[in-house]
């Protein structure tokens, strides 16, 4: 199989992807693929070009050098008005949750829905089953202001599946939010890899969260998550992105992170 093909059957694949602002670089040959049903953490200090590679893969930003493939389209050989399509089949959580102040959680989860059509008979029911899913089905007729944080969070994140999409883009989904919080949030992130296999991209700044992923499962008989077993050959198709001065310096397992020599990443790991 030859490098294109290889591209074209990953869920996303950067191909020495490059773009810099200002004369600066922010990222450099960068390439990595992201398997269908896998979720990929990226990390790196703020400005190493994390949100930027989502904006990329929404085809919101052209990079001025390299290879994007979403989903099997060359999303850098294709117009703007080409990628509204394929954008259709992405959902996307933002870190500040990014609600409609002025509308109602069922209102702003049905958003999408509305957009591409769907009949309004047909809305409410799946408005009701992405809510049960972040056990926030109360929630239907209150507005954003009336809840918390993190369920404003989890709001986002029914908006974001109800269309069930192919890819799931997350923008530092735990940003601001205590540690308990965040654990629940991240459980859902786990449930919907385990239960749905959706492929998913996580900008993250807090390693915890993403070691969380790593070595947890769903447990659909239990409903909630459960540390793997060790020695158990169970795989949670999770893994690391590390970037560092515009580059590509890590790609791979928890464990092959946690047991590199690397300097910068042995020290990345004590932050």
């Amino acid at each position: 199989m030859d490098r294109d093909e290889q591209a074209r059957q990953a869920a996303i694949a950067f191909e020495n992807v490059s773009i810099g602002f200002g004369g600066q670089d922010v990222l450099d040959d960068v390439s990595f693929t992201l398997g269908h049903g896998e979720t990929k953490s990226l990390f790196g200090v703020a400005g190493a070009g994390k949100t930027l590679i989502l904006k990329l893969v929404l085809g919101l930003v052209r990079p001025d050098a390299g290879r994007i493939f979403v989903l099997g389209q060359e999303v850098t050989a294709m117009t703007e008005h080409e990628t509204f399509p394929l954008r259709r089949r992405i959902g996307m959580v933002f870190q500040e949750s990014a609600l409609f102040d002025s509308l109602t959680v069922e209102e702003n989860v049905a958003f999408r829905l509305l957009e591409e059509g769907v009949h309004e008979e047909d809305v409410r029911g799946r408005v009701l089953e992405a809510l049960r899913f972040v056990e926030l089905e109360h929630t239907i007729n209150m507005l954003p202001s009336e809840l918390s944080g993190g369920m404003r969070r989890r709001v986002a994140i029914a908006r974001a599946i109800i269309t069930q999409p192919e890819i799931l883009l997350y923008d530092s989904p735990t940003g601001g939010l205590d540690p308990v919080t965040s654990n629940t949030i991240i459980e859902l992130l786990v449930k919907q890899r385990d239960e749905y296999h959706t492929s998913a991209l996580l900008v993250s700044h807090r390693l915890p969260d993403a070691f969380t992923m790593a070595t947890h499962v769903y447990d659909s008989k239990q409903e909630r998550m459960v540390p793997v077993r060790k020695g158990s050959h169970v795989n949670t198709h999770t893994g690391f992105v590390v970037l560092k001065d515009g580059h590509k310096i890590f790609e791979g397992t928890a464990d092959a992170l946690v047991n590199s020599s690397e300097p910068y990443l042995r020290e990345y790991l004590r932050q």
